[in-house]
């Protein structure tokens, strides 16, 4: 009875007016009768299959890149197919449980999020450090511009200075003893030059007597008493500058070393006070100033500033007159030894003592430097 009903429906013609318009059919009943009893039988035989067909028809089924949508009617030419393919969009996939659309991320968004987030990121950062180093030239400058003020004020006698009377006595000490220890190491390296010049001089001479003694048969013994005496003060000239190199040595650590590393404490514990003294003068000329919010804050903020600054200083400073007084101290023991041995030699020498000389040497553990070693080797030439 249903292919009867649907194959008359199926060879039913639709008449169409002028304008396009469906007419009036008098079995329009009897169609929609037919439709719903198709319907109605449909929905008995595929209830018990349905989400079975639907899953194996989503798993099994063609590939949604290489399907295409016809545009034509039935019959139609080639020109209405459009490959799926070549529309833009999200990607989807289906979930045969649920038949819900869940939108899938492919890798491409993937590595383009990463991509620009890592460029937001090193932006950032170079935003950053450019921020800090314009922080650190301002407040580079602002202490600059401060410490000058300062510095003029003081040079003409209206600004006011922080002095510590002992210690910078100690100081004014200190500088005064550098620069005659300067001068006897001059005078020192002066003496062992001209002393070596001798010493050169009388090997050479030595070496001249000698030969004279064996080509002068008449007088080779006046010749080679010559040689022998000449070659002897040769030796005790060597041991001698031996020493006076130790000394020499001993006395250039001192001054441009020890004592100059002391001095380099001194010179940032003047740039301490000068800044003390800048930020001090500062919270003073505030402080005086009107009383409103804005200038509160600025006081507050100078508050703060004077108080980093007088922590600075008085560190400081207790770290120069610690350095001042390990420096007498070590300044003493050296000297003391450097002085002794001094004396000794020189008085061992020009009284012709070598063992009194020879003794001196291994008193201050100072070993010679054999023949030729003063000339440096290839190596240290490089």
């Amino acid at each position: 009875m249903t292919d009867s009903i649907m194959s008359k429906a199926a060879t039913m013609e639709i008449p169409i007016n002028s304008n396009g318009d469906t007419g009036t059919l008098p079995e329009d009943d009897s169609l929609e009768q037919a439709a719903k009893l198709q319907w109605s039988l449909d929905e008995k035989v595929g209830s018990s299959r349905g989400n079975r067909d639907l899953q194996q028809v989503m798993v099994s089924g063609p590939n949604l890149n290489e399907t295409s949508i016809v545009s034509g009617g039935y019959g139609g030419t080639a020109e209405g197919i459009i490959p799926t393919s070549s529309i833009k969009g999200p990607a989807v996939r289906y979930n045969a449980e649920f038949n819900k659309r869940i939108p899938v991320t492919g890798l491409g968004s993937n590595m383009h999020h990463s991509s620009s987030s890592s460029s937001m990121t090193a932006e950032e950062t170079t935003r950053g450090v450019a921020v800090e180093k314009l922080e650190t030239m301002k407040k580079w400058g602002l202490n600059t511009y401060k410490c000058t003020k300062q510095m003029i004020s003081e040079r003409f006698g209206r600004g006011s200075r922080t002095v510590d009377l002992e210690l910078e006595a100690q100081i004014e000490v200190l500088r005064d003893t550098k620069r005659k220890y300067e001068n006897v190491l001059r005078l020192a390296r002066a003496l062992t030059n001209h002393f070596y010049n001798m010493v050169q001089t009388q090997h050479a001479l030595g070496d001249t007597f000698a030969d004279l003694s064996q080509k002068s048969p008449e007088l080779r013994d006046e010749f080679g008493y010559n040689a022998e005496t000449q070659k002897l003060l040769c030796k005790n000239g060597e041991t001698l500058l031996g020493a006076i190199n130790f000394f020499v040595s001993s006395i250039n650590t001192l001054v441009n070393k020890t004592m100059e590393d002391t001095l380099m404490t001194i010179k940032m514990y003047e740039n301490a006070r000068l800044e003390f003294d800048a930020y001090r003068s500062d919270l003073e000329e505030l402080s005086m100033g009107p009383r409103d919010a804005v200038a509160m804050a600025r006081i507050d903020a100078a508050q703060q500033q004077y108080q980093v600054q007088k922590d600075k200083y008085e560190r400081l400073r207790s770290d120069v007159t610690i350095k001042l007084k390990f420096l007498e101290e070590n300044k003493v023991k050296v000297m003391h030894k450097q002085l002794l041995l001094f004396h000794n030699a020189i008085s061992a020498y020009f009284a012709g003592n070598q063992q009194q000389l020879e003794q001196t040497l291994k008193q201050f553990n100072i070993k010679l430097r054999p023949p030729g070693a003063d000339k440096p080797s290839w190596l240290e030439e490089q």
